[in-house]
Formats: structure tokens, C-alpha cells, sequence
């Protein structure tokens, strides 16, 4: 080959390594762009794997920012996101559905807790005062609930499969969750449905288990959802995060107590449980199922929440899933 023709040579091959960082033609995996991904975070033992990816420079390894934006409640959750204030949250199916009952606005990209036989989510609880010890005793009872939620449709699911009907299943709204459990403890309610770690508080202040997700782990679950603009926009830095957040559930599981400075330094359970309360295992990389999905959206119609089904493709997606290595 001649110099002339050797120098060309090299010219063409530089002008294409040009033209594929300009381009990005040439290039398999797009970069993460420093866009920062911002979360809604409430004060639940869901988070728990988040603030470790974040405490542990997970995040950072995966060369993404991460913004954890505090809130008090669903309902302020709920705000933070249509506001645009946050890209993702941790929810659950119900909201994903209240979410897309006009159209596809968040997207579930991942389990983030499931019940299973031997952990509870969500236990239906009966004060100690009531005398109720069965579901059969609730028929009729006021049960309380935060009404067109994720509560709601556990304590209609776990009932139902105990054998009440519809019509025997009753409910009064309490929202506020120690307020719920405060009212259960004072006999004021004669049962109510609480999430972990409340539900193990109360059974320590007297109150019965009726039933739980234990028996029916398909019901009690939650979710990370992003905005689909966001996924749409930022695909390698949502899977820089799942990335670090599957890694920081891989030492989670492996070693549970990993996670317990975790639930003083957030205050993600009350101080008298934070040296006793186990630290829950986490689900690896894993999705709703389409049945799991169509139950809560045909419920949600049933119960006036939406007026149309909320289809299962769009609202849940897989390609965002972390493969195993």
C-alpha cells in the first residue's frame, strides 16, 4: 500500500469514528445522560433498597444522579408526580390504574415488593376488644380502610377468598394510617386493615389477625413506575438505575441486617420496632403478571374508580428489566 493510499486510509477511518460519536450510529448501548432521576419516596420498608444504592454509591457507580423527594402520603405522592416534580415512585397496581384510566401515562418497569407465605404485606386485623376471630365474624362489621386504594382492594380480595360475599364486606374511610390503628386499639373500630409495619405494632397492642396476604401473596404487592415520558426519554439511565437497585437487593437478601440502619435513618418503622422488626427479603428482577394486573383493573371498574379497562400492555413493560449476570 502506498503512502498516498495509506494516508486516505486513515483519514476515512478517523471521519467514521467521528461520525459515530456525532451520530451515535455506531454505537450499541447509548451513554447515561446526567439527567438526575427523581423519586417520589414515601416512608415505607419498600424504599429500603433505594436509600442503599444511594448510602452505598450504587447509583453513582452506574454513573447516574438520583433526587429522593419526601413525601407523606399516596395522595401527596400523587400530586409530586402530576406537578412533574418527580420521574418515578414506588405504587402499586391500584394507582397504576388510576394512573392510565384516560391513557398510558406511567409505566411499571419492576416489582419492588411482594407478599409471600411467609412475609405479609397487608393483614385485616380485628380489635382486641370486638370479640371478632374469623372472617366470618366480619360480615357486616365496618372494616377500616383508605377507600380506592391499594387497602381497599386487599381487604376486598383476602374477604372474598375467605367466602364472604360482596354485600357482607363493609368498609368506613379512615385514610390516616395511625389514626386507623389508633381507633383499632381503642375499640372505636372493630377492624381495620393495615400495612406493615403498622399491622405488627398493632398485634403487639392486642389486636387479632383475621387474615393476611400470606394466604393470597398474589394480592399484596408493589410497584417502581416511571412517567413514560421519562422512559422514553432517558431508557440507559432508568436501567443505570435498576441496575444499582438490583445490586443493593442482592446485598439486602443476602445479608438482611444490611438494611437495618436503613430503617433508622429514614424512619421507615416506628423506634419501638427498629431493632426488632425483620428486614424484608426483596423481589430479583421480576414484573405483575397479566392476571394480576386484569384483576385489580376490572376491580377498580367494578368499583366506579374507572370507567373503562385499563389494559395490561403499556401499563407494564419489560424491557427495562435487569438480566441476571
Amino acid at each position: 500500500m502506498g503512502k498516498n493510499t495509506l494516508q486516505r486510509f486513515l483519514y476515512l477511518v478517523v471521519g467514521l469514528l467521528i461520525s459515530c460519536n456525532l451520530f451515535s450510529g455506531c454505537v450499541s448501548t447509548p451513554a447515561i445522560d446526567k439527567t438526575p432521576v427523581r423519586i417520589a419516596m414515601l416512608p415505607i420498608l419498600d424504599t429500603i433498597p433505594l436509600y442503599l444504592a444511594q448510602d452505598a454509591g450504587y447509583f453513582a457507580d452506574e454513573g447516574i444522579s438520583v433526587e429522593f423527594i419526601p413525601v407523606g402520603s399516596a395522595a401527596e405522592r400523587d400530586q409530586v408526580m402530576a406537578a412533574g416534580r418527580a420521574d418515578g415512585m414506588i405504587n402499586d397496581l391500584v394507582s397504576v390504574v388510576l394512573y392510565n384510566r384516560q391513557g398510558i401515562t406511567v409505566q411499571v418497569v419492576r416489582f419492588m415488593r411482594v407478599a409471600s407465605k411467609e412475609v405479609p404485606l397487608y393483614r385485616v386485623l380485628a380489635s382486641a376488644k370486638a370479640g371478632i376471630k374469623t372472617a366470618a365474624d366480619l360480615a357486616g362489621v365496618p372494616i377500616g380502610i383508605s377507600q380506592g386504594s391499594i387497602i381497599d382492594y386487599v381487604t376486598d380480595q383476602l374477604l372474598l377468598s375467605e367466602g364472604l360475599s360482596p354485600d357482607e364486606i363493609k368498609t368506613v374511610a379512615v385514610p390516616n394510617i395511625p389514626e386507623r390503628m389508633a381507633l383499632l386499639g381503642s375499640g372505636e373500630l372493630k377492624a381495620a386493615t393495615l400495612p406493615e409495619p403498622f399491622a405488627t405494632l398493632a398485634i403487639q397492642n392486642g389486636a387479632v389477625v383475621i387474615t393476611d396476604d400470606r394466604s393470597h401473596p398474589e394480592f399484596g404487592n408493589s410497584v417502581i413506575s416511571f412517567h413514560k415520558t421519562f422512559l422514553d426519554r432517558h431508557p440507559a439511565t432508568v436501567k443505570g438505575f435498576l441496575k444499582a437497585v438490583e445490586r443493593a437487593i442482592t446485598d439486602i437478601n443476602a445479608s438482611p441486617e444490611k438494611g437495618r440502619p436503613i430503617l433508622s435513618k429514614y424512619k421507615l418503622v416506628p423506634p419501638d420496632l427498629v431493632a426488632s422488626y425483620p428486614v424484608p427479603a426483596f423481589p430479583t428482577s421480576s414484573l405483575p403478571s397479566e392476571a394480576q394486573f386484569d384483576n385489580v383493573a376490572q376491580w377498580a371498574r367494578q368499583k366506579g374508580l374507572v370507567d373503562r379497562t385499563v389494559p395490561y400492555v403499556g401499563s407494564v413493560i419489560d424491557n427495562f428489566l435487569v438480566k441476571p449476570e
